[in-house]
């Protein structure tokens, strides 16, 4: 995710700019093409950034940096040595991660200034916002880019993700491709993870938009006063020009008294202290429709293709964004209805012709469970099935508080494994089950235990009535189940088709 070509940089501007030292005795001249910390992609003209790590320091791999055609090397004081072993030139700074924004946006030309960059965050709906706004831009006639964990797009170019947010060396990078390529504006997720390490210094948000927030991420940050901390640094004049935020969502109210640019609210619900609202919401199996009311008496009917009156708060909240970008509210509220649907968000897997419906759908955290269970409760004519696993080596006070929302919620819960990673499966399912226990018996929903996920997702389908929903939920796009070290090919969508598949089998078998 490279642009085929970058005017050279000279390292001694670099040196120059970031006041470092020189850890050779050979002068800093070079001329920088490009710059990477993985010693793996190096291209020839590369500045290679060898950073300490958990295990072994970058600087153990300069040597290979060098044969793959770096022409210089940063690093810290621990990597000095090794670095200076090749022979290149090598600038020494005392944290060079938490200068790689600065580093690659200087290298690539600041590319990411030359884009519209609308930037997303919250804990559930990035996805589904992102590719809504990517929809309007293109609307409104730009040449749009899309960057997040779902797809990546570059124009016409697209490419499978491997973080929700990339490292800061790829993302500019990615920005110069962009803007090779003649993106003019770009839809973004901006994770927690991307805003405590520093991926996305450099980039300046014209809009941010603040979603919502529920537990998450706790194994990575100390408590919830600190995620939320970290995702209001998105709001700050540093980073950002201007916000969005939800006001049905009580951490989005609490953003208007954090945030440090000018802020819009909306209203999904319709709360008349909102600048703008969804008024008239009429939801359907099938998408929702309902009519934007804005500062002014603004007012335009919206449709959308995707259920759920969370999607209704997506396309929302990615409407008013649009407007605030400059985008007519017209052309926002056409383009975001374009949207045809997002791989692996309320997917659904059935046709017409099923006599039940099957949807694949990420929620993978209390907040999106809850909320998927209640918005497809509300299209249920049988009976609420879920499919749900919680993620090994992962935060592991969410895993009783989801089997206690599936429980709670569904009428039957089929606990499964969902990239256990490290962990034994039957620990986490044991963990989900504890929360599934606090729901009095009475109100609880019929809990199964299945470690296998394509035989928890088989049951299911077998045993689906009609007029039943079942939610396969989790894993979303992902087309991998990570176990014990290993990535094992595994992708729900393909599991749930070949389910219905072999139970249409059985039928015919069974008439004849």
């Amino acid at each position: 995710m490279r642009p085929t070509t970058n005017a050279p940089r000279p390292l001694t501007g670099l040196a120059t700019m970031l006041d470092a030292g020189s850890g050779t005795s050979r002068s800093p001249h070079a001329a920088l093409t490009g710059v990477t910390i993985d010693s793996r992609d190096v291209r020839r003209g590369d500045l290679y950034v060898a950073l300490p790590g958990n295990r072994v320091h970058g600087a153990t791999f300069a040597a290979e940096a060098m044969a793959g055609g770096a022409v210089a090397i940063l690093t810290d004081r621990a990597g000095r040595e090794a670095a200076a072993a090749t022979g290149l030139p090598v600038l020494i700074v005392p944290d060079p991660r938490a200068l790689l924004g600065q580093i690659a946006s200087w290298v690539y030309g600041q590319p990411a200034h030359d884009i519209q960059v609308l930037g997303v965050t919250g804990t559930s709906g990035k996805s589904t916002t992102s590719f809504m706004l990517e929809a309007g831009l293109r609307a409104a006639g730009h040449t749009t880019g899309l960057v997040g964990g779902v797809e990546i797009r570059a124009g016409e170019l697209r490419f499978q993700p491997t973080l929700t947010t990339p490292e800061a060396t790829a993302l500019h990078g990615l920005f110069a491709l962009m803007r090779e390529r003649g993106v003019t504006a770009a839809a973004m997720e901006v994770s927690s993870h991307a805003l405590a390490l520093g991926r996305v210094d450099g980039v300046y948000y014209d809009v941010a938009l603040f979603t919502n927030l529920s537990q998450d991420h706790l194994d990575f940050h100390k408590d919830f006063e600190d995620y939320f901390a970290t995702k209001a640094r998105l709001f700050q004049p540093e980073l950002s020009r201007a916000g969005v935020t939800n006001l049905d969502d009580r951490y989005g109210r609490e953003l208007l008294h954090r945030a440090k640019v000018p802020m819009t609210t909306f209203s999904a619900q319709g709360d008349p202290a909102a600048d703008w609202r969804a008024l008239d919401v009429r939801l359907g199996a099938d998408g929702s429709a309902f009519r934007v009311t804005g500062p002014g008496g603004v007012e335009a009917d919206a449709r959308i293709a995707l259920p759920g009156p969370f999607n209704v708060a997506n396309a929302l909240g990615a409407i008013v964004t649009l407007v605030e970008a400059g985008v007519p509210v017209q052309t926002a509220v056409h383009g975001v209805g374009t949207l045809a649907g997002v791989p692996g968000r309320m997917q659904r897997v059935t046709t017409a012709e099923d006599e039940f419906q099957a949807v694949v759908d990420y929620s993978h955290k209390p907040g999106a469970v809850e909320s998927v269970l209640r918005s497809l409760r509300e299209v249920t004519a049988g009976r609420l099935v879920i499919v749900l696993g919680c993620g090994g080596d992962r935060d592991k006070g969410k895993r009783p508080i989801m089997g206690e929302i599936s429980a709670e919620l569904a009428d039957v819960a089929i606990f499964t494994s969902d990239n256990p990673r490290t962990e034994d499966p039957l620990a986490i399912l044991a963990t989900m089950m504890e929360g599934a226990l606090r729901v009095p018996q009475h109100d609880r929903a019929h809990v199964i235990i299945e470690p296998d996920r394509a035989a928890a997702i088989g049951l299911a389908i077998s045993r689906a009535g009609r007029g039943d929903v079942i939610v396969v939920a989790g894993k979303g796009h992902e087309q991998g189940q990570y176990v014990s070290g290993e990535v094992i090919p595994f992708d729900d969508r393909e599991v749930v088709a070949e389910a219905i598949h072999a139970r249409k089998e059985s039928t015919e078998s069974r008439k004849h």
